[in-house]
């Protein structure tokens, strides 16, 4: 990933005071490279990032426009940025310490990103080391404003496709001046709300699993069973069709098909829903995990449920459910 321009700007809540940045990081510093380049990279491949668009009344979509077209700077439109957001999370409830990460960068596909996230600081321990003359002294002090590290999820944040304006957000709801809204979305960009994959594939597994049980059907292969067709169901636009899914998973099964397909219609599933391919190829989203009531957890690829030289369900005939891991070289402690 190329960093093009990045900066960083302080908002601390304790004090009501922030500190906008006049001066952009330093992208060729391999701390910020690495720092920077992890958390577009962490947020930009999220399973459970919303995918949007700017609503045509969108003021923030036309100040980036200006942007991309060259007639803003960078540090210009990202103090515009820093100081809304620090209006708005100071206004905010429960509000924790917050910096705000501004980044233009070119990823390795060659697309043109402009990046917003919210990175909430943390408390944490450290040591301190101090000098008495020729003595010296280690002590443990307590630290404010420890950034996320690159490796863990931030809650909020937006990404914005320059080439199309699509965005991929993420968000949490706040309460700002006693109203419940999401600040990104709603506040900043104005777009629409939008559905990740993951809420997608989360929505239609419970409306199958629901189904199966009322028709006793085993839930965890009928669940495997629409996973596997909704992951090899992405098409070439990079599209999630739901429905089309569910159709193929259970295409010798018409009383099924259409109970499903009545659960899809209450759970207000959309035919098609964007994605990126990556998001979906992610093992988060092609496993499927069970968990039985004796405590026993189970994680596999969801398209081997109906592989029955692999794994197999079985229905006891006292009523209970017996599942049966074969064909295996070696297992591992994990």
């Amino acid at each position: 990933m190329k960093l093009n321009h990045a900066v960083l700007h302080v908002i601390d809540l304790d004090s009501g005071i922030s500190v906008m940045s006049d001066r952009e990081l330093d992208v060729e510093s391999r701390a910020v490279r690495t720092f920077v380049s992890g958390h577009v990279k962490r947020a930009r491949n999220r399973p459970d990032a919303r995918r949007s668009t700017f609503r045509e009344s969108s003021a923030f979509a036309g100040e980036l426009s200006n942007y991309l077209f060259g007639t803003r700077e960078f540090l210009d439109i990202a103090h515009q940025v820093g100081e809304f957001l620090s209006g708005e999370l100071i206004r905010a409830d429960k509000a924790t310490a917050t910096d705000v990460l501004i980044v233009d960068c070119t990823d390795d596909e060659d697309a043109r990103w402009f990046a917003i996230l919210l990175l909430e600081s943390k408390q944490a321990y450290m040591h301190e080391v101090s000098h008495s003359g020729d003595r010296v002294a280690n002590d443990i002090r307590r630290r404010f404003a420890i950034l996320p590290n690159p490796s863990q999820k931030i809650a909020s944040f937006a990404l914005i496709r320059t080439s199309s304006l699509e965005i991929f957000y993420q968000d949490v709801m706040r309460k700002i001046a006693g109203e419940d809204r999401m600040l990104i979305p709603e506040g900043l960009l104005e777009c629409g709300e939008g559905a990740s994959a993951s809420e997608t594939i989360t929505s239609v597994s419970r409306a199958v699993e629901r189904v199966a049980e009322d028709h006793g059907t085993n839930p965890a292969v009928a669940v495997a069973r629409v996973k596997t067709a909704l992951v090899d169901a992405v098409t070439e636009d990079d599209e999630l069709p739901p429905w089309e899914a569910v159709d193929a998973a259970f295409e010798d099964e018409p009383v099924m098909r259409e109970a499903v397909r009545s659960a899809l219609q209450e759970e207000q599933i959309p035919e098609r829903v964007a994605v990126e391919r990556t998001q979906i190829e992610r093992p988060q989203v092609r496993n499927q995990r069970i968990k039985t009531d004796t405590g026993i957890t189970i994680s596999f690829p969801a398209e081997l449920a109906v592989n029955t030289d692999l794994i197999e369900f079985v229905q006891e005939p006292n009523g209970l459910l017996s599942i049966s891991l074969k064909n295996i070289a070696s297992i591992e402690n994990r």
